[in-house]
């Protein structure tokens, strides 16, 4: 046992081999398994990956569709009935929302020209 410099205290070093058992044998050495090589996957040149998921068409629709449905809200606060109870609160206004998200489907799921 060797003593430890800061403390003071024993630890065992390298150095002392640990007491073996008479009756045991030793157990059969295994080889170590060989590691194959790893590769990196290959990457995709940047002229093959598209920049935006969508085309520009796409992105003209959803603006518009956005712009469809806040018309839709502002037609429905336009109305002066009570609680927007008229025409414009309870046919014209929920009529140009759905439209405006109607627009917005179309928008995402259209090709984008290639």
């Amino acid at each position: 046992m060797a003593k430890d410099k800061q403390y003071g205290s024993t630890t065992l070093t390298r150095e002392e081999p640990a007491k073996k058992n008479q009756g045991t044998t030793e157990p059969a050495v295994k080889a170590a398994p060989t590691r194959t090589p790893v590769t990196e996957p290959a990457r995709r040149p940047a002229a093959t990956v598209p920049a935006l998921p969508f085309g520009r068409r796409n992105y003209t629709l959803m603006l518009a569709g956005i712009g469809v449905i806040l018309a839709g809200f502002f037609i429905m606060s336009l109305d002066k009935e009570e609680f927007g109870f008229g025409f414009l609160g309870l046919t014209l206004g929920p009529i140009v929302v759905m439209s405006g998200f109607v627009l917005e489907f179309f928008a995402i799921l259209s090709r984008p020209v290639k």
